[in-house]
């Protein structure tokens, strides 16, 4: 019983969707798939999920479980920046990546704006009525979360979660991330040019539907 409980385990199990294939949740949780496959594999004969025209859990009370491991681990150790970035597909409410992140999603991580990794914050949009759940969510895993970037100083630890409130959520996936859409990714990017220039042309190469006037060129060393 006690061998398929290991943290993989319990982020898929968090992670599942009715329905999702194997390939569906390890985007979800930025894993590689035949890791992933193994892990289902043994939670399937463990009879935690099956398989009926897709995946779905056994008993929704998994997840509450499976939380909870995962609060206590970031207790003795600190979410990291990848794993920050997965941990909003456990909360359970809408949400998607905005602001610099949605430039970094909709690029596939090919544009990273420069942050510092020991000051880095994370730009989620979600519902004006979720906003306490998702400080409440965060503070389990002692991540501090605001409407406004803090100064680095102000905190203990790197990452910090910047929310965007909104009337409603309607998000795009991006290889298994939930993002605002590439047309407002790009005038947010328009705004910034300066900062994104390079960001905008590479969205204007890798999408027909992106008008920009973006001009960047890395010069030859």
């Amino acid at each position: 019983m006690y061998e398929a409980c290991g943290e993989k385990e319990f982020k898929v199990l968090l992670a599942l969707d009715t329905g999702d294939s194997i390939s569906g949740v390890a985007r979800k949780i930025d894993e590689n798939r035949e890791t992933i496959r193994r892990v289902v594999n043994r939670i399937e004969e463990a009879g935690y999920v099956a398989y009926d025209d897709g995946l779905q859990l056994v008993d929704q009370t998994l997840r509450d479980v499976g939380l909870e491991f995962l609060a206590v681990a970031a207790d003795t150790s600190t979410p990291s920046i990848p794993e920050a970035y997965v941990l909003p597909q456990f909360a359970g409410m809408d949400y998607a990546f905005t602001a610099i992140d949605a430039v970094y999603v909709w690029t596939r991580g090919g544009y990273q704006v420069a942050r510092d990794p020991e000051d880095y914050p994370l730009f989620i949009a979600v519902r004006e009525q979720d906003v306490d759940g998702w400080t409440a969510f965060f503070d389990r895993f002692g991540i501090p979360v605001a409407q406004e970037r803090q100064p680095a100083d102000d905190l203990d630890g790197a990452i910090q979660v910047v929310l965007e409130p909104r009337s409603q959520i309607e998000a795009e996936m991006v290889d298994g991330r939930p993002v605002i859409s590439l047309q407002e990714t790009v005038a947010f990017a328009n705004e910034y040019y300066a900062t994104f220039e390079s960001a905008l042309d590479m969205l204007g190469r890798m999408y027909d539907d992106v008008d920009t006037d973006a001009t960047y060129r890395m010069e030859p060393a």
